[in-house]
């Protein structure tokens, strides 16, 4: 791998990881766009503990806070119909989806989930799913309406994530509209949701980042890897601040159109043999 690539890569897992458009599928049309061969799926999942760094530093109080009432309640009874002791519950429940899919179709995911005409493909159908659980949700629930089968809900949208295109962020905002939550409980619950799975994808990838898993895939340096994962960390404690910001007015639908634009473009570099699809 060569540094300029690193550094790229970095940049753009800061910059998506949040955002609902994919950032594993973001990584993989970036290395092949620009660099004709592929970062892997290893190296997507250790640039994401920078991001994932910089959600426990943000929401470092409500973590902590989280924990030590999850913990008080386990043999506290009177601490169990708080908010805080009920989240570290939905989080733990709604992590089970995605480590179970993670740890039985780990080889598909590293190969031919990461084929391109698939990546394209999901992005523009889980543009159109967004789009509508933005036009039909009704966005009147909040986090102290939230129970433990919206957890499992939005735990299970994000294990189609798995899937390079469909984006973690992407699937649990859209499970949470379709929940009719707001915007920005969803966007919160599936920040605190994604610390355990992405947290632990990438300690149990960090002895396979170094190792090609198929021909063509570009190997980084330690100090490549190390970079690429604190530039991912600055810009997206940015990104999400950004975000809660931004859907607390906004809609979604602006990465709708960008989903499909990108979508599209990737399936026409394809069509054209510009890019490869693997």
């Amino acid at each position: 791998m060569s540094w300029i690539e690193a550094i790229v890569l970095g940049i753009v897992q800061g910059l998506t990881e949040f955002l609902p458009v994919s950032s594993s599928g973001h990584m993989r049309i970036t290395s092949a766009i620009f660099f004709e061969r592929d970062a892997g799926a290893s190296f997507t999942a250790v640039t994401q503990l920078g991001t994932e760094a910089a959600v426990l530093l943000y929401f470092a109080k409500d973590i902590w806070r989280i924990t030590k009432v999850w913990l008080i309640g386990i043999r506290d009874k009177s601490v169990r119909s708080s908010l805080d002791y009920r989240m570290g519950w939905y989080v733990i429940v709604g992590s089970i989806p995605i480590g179970a899919f993670g740890f039985l179709f780990k080889d598909q995911i590293q190969t031919a989930a990461r084929n391109l005409w698939l990546v394209a493909t999901t992005l523009i159908v889980f543009a159109f799913v967004l789009a509508f659980a933005e036009y039909w949700g009704r966005q009147t629930r909040t986090l102290e309406n939230f129970r433990m089968k919206d957890g499992v809900v939005m735990g299970l949208a994000q294990a189609m994530a798995l899937i390079p295109g469909v984006s973690r962020s992407g699937g649990t905002l859209t499970a949470g509209l379709f929940l009719n939550l707001t915007r920005e409980a969803a966007a919160r619950y599936s920040f605190l949701l994604a610390i355990p799975a992405v947290v632990m994808s990438g300690v149990f990838s960090l002895g396979d980042v170094f190792e090609p898993a198929a021909p063509g895939t570009s190997v980084p340096s330690v100090a490549q890897m190390v970079v690429a994962t604190v530039i991912a960390f600055a810009i997206g404690y940015a990104a999400i601040a950004w975000l809660l910001r931004y859907v607390a007015h906004h809609t979604l639908y602006v990465f709708v159109l960008y989903r499909v634009a990108l979508g599209t473009l990737v399936l026409a570099l394809l069509m054209t043999g510009t890019i490869s699809a693997t």
